[in-house]
């Protein structure tokens, strides 16, 4: 709920964009980005102007000949965004402070429950794979999400539209074993019912089925933590549509933004520390 003492502590004023990092901030987020080559040409134009210039293109959702004049060219912008995309930076990141985050708030490094969902939106002319769900009539892709019981991101994946529910929750579980080992049990709506899922790990599926006599919105047990990750997702402009050709880099841009959650929330603490 917003009263005015959350309002002044989530307010960004002092900042060039509401999308630009305050110092406690990139200290944290600073330490997990490619160090500069100590040999070779030096950077011309410093890492946080970059990285502040890929979030801004997050937030606002513009197009990226539309960069501001203060960040660097587009040139250089698009070049650091592919080779974080292409080397799973933004994904490494997110991990690390997902861990440092549970952390933080006393819980254990690696969760043990989770809750899965998806969200379908529409493709831009863009080009790319995509394709239509019938059940939402939603012609595009799918983004398939697994968080913590707190909504923190484990494992994101984009996919065609298409695909069904079970067949991406397949392999979003079977890719999440390597990252988040102990992960016991897992959430989800009656999309993800079946023998398919039920089998793919060893981790337990327990389906959160809606009441009988509902009408309307109701928040459900456990699921409702995915759903406010997705509203938190909704916040970046960028995500009104998937406007990526390359689904690769529509899955970077949800790690990116899973890292800013998490940058933020953590850089709030150590504000209120001092």
């Amino acid at each position: 709920m917003w009263t005015p003492t959350n309002r002044a502590q989530y307010k960004r004023t002092g900042l060039g964009y509401g999308s630009s990092l305050t110092n406690d901030e990139w200290a944290l987020l600073e330490p997990l980005l490619p160090p500069p080559c100590r040999c070779g040409r030096k950077r011309k134009w410093p890492m946080r102007l970059i990285v502040e210039a890929m979030f801004y293109i997050l937030r606002a959702g513009c197009a990226w000949d539309m960069l501001p004049r203060e960040f660097p060219p587009l040139s250089t912008v698009y070049r650091w965004f592919a080779r974080f995309r292409d080397s799973g930076t933004w994904e490494i990141i997110s991990h690390y402070l997902v861990i440092r985050d549970r952390e933080r708030v006393g819980r254990a490094a690696s969760p043990t429950a989770g809750v899965l969902d998806n969200q379908s939106v529409k493709t831009a002319e863009a080009g790319g794979p995509r394709g239509y769900d019938a059940g939402k009539k939603v012609k595009g892709r799918k983004r398939h999400a697994l968080v913590d019981t707190d909504g923190r991101a484990l494992k994101l994946q984009v996919r065609p539209a298409d695909v069904q529910d079970r067949d991406g929750a397949v392999t979003l579980l079977r890719s999440s074993r390597r990252s988040f080992p102990f992960l016991e049990k897992v959430f989800a709506d009656s999309g993800y019912a079946g023998e398919r899922v039920a089998s793919a790990t060893r981790i337990t599926v327990e389906i959160v089925r809606k009441a009988v006599d509902q009408v309307g919105f109701t928040v459900h047990k456990r699921r409702w933590g995915v759903e406010r990750f997705f509203a938190w997702l909704g916040r970046n402009r960028r995500f009104y549509r998937d406007v990526e050709r390359l689904i690769s880099s529509a899955e970077a841009f949800l790690y990116a933004a899973s890292a800013i959650i998490l940058i933020r929330r953590m850089g709030r603490c150590l504000s209120d520390s001092e």
